[in-house]
């Protein structure tokens, strides 16, 4: 399930949010050793986004501070860079990361896993604004808030394939 929700305007700069759930039908332990190595983010983003991890995460688990570059290029071909920090992350149970350079004027992603009975609840939160007045109101009514809405829908694609889907 997959919402975009408006939020607060600031100094016109509208923060919205959009919120997914999905089961994966695996135990906890697996679920987390998958979401918590970084370098995994390439198996579940679109291959439209250009997504490429610059930072070196051979072998590395999440944890606070960790800062991770990438370069994506979300439309028309054209490169950003974007580097963010795992601002919190609780073994097992959630994590967090938030833009400190990047694309949009603010980003806070956090990513809860839940055990259940023969699975995992899995729930991100992203808020974000795009900044840029205006025109970035226009963009994200044309092009961001879809963009984002494709990468979810992508994802948990992914995560059924990499992971099944409940029964």
């Amino acid at each position: 399930m997959r919402t975009i929700k408006r939020g607060l305007c600031y100094i016109n700069m509208q923060v919205k949010m959009i919120e997914t759930k999905c089961f994966i039908p695996q135990p906890l332990e697996k679920v987390w050793d998958f979401f918590s190595s970084p370098i995994n983010l390439n198996a579940i983003t679109p291959d439209d986004l250009h997504f490429e991890i610059l930072t070196d995460l051979t072998n590395k688990k999440m944890y606070p501070g960790m800062i991770i570059r990438y370069k994506i290029k979300p439309m028309l071909n054209i490169p950003m860079s974007w580097t963010t920090e795992i601002s919190h992350c609780e073994e097992g149970r959630m994590f967090v990361d938030e833009q400190r350079f990047g694309p949009y004027a603010f980003w806070h992603h956090q990513h809860f896993f839940e055990a259940a009975e023969g699975g995992v609840w899995m729930t991100d939160t992203v808020h974000y604004a795009v900044g840029w007045g205006p025109l970035g109101w226009l963009a994200s009514k044309l092009f961001v808030d879809a963009k984002l809405q494709h990468i979810f829908d992508y994802r948990e694609r992914k995560v059924e394939e990499l992971f099944g889907r409940k029964g």
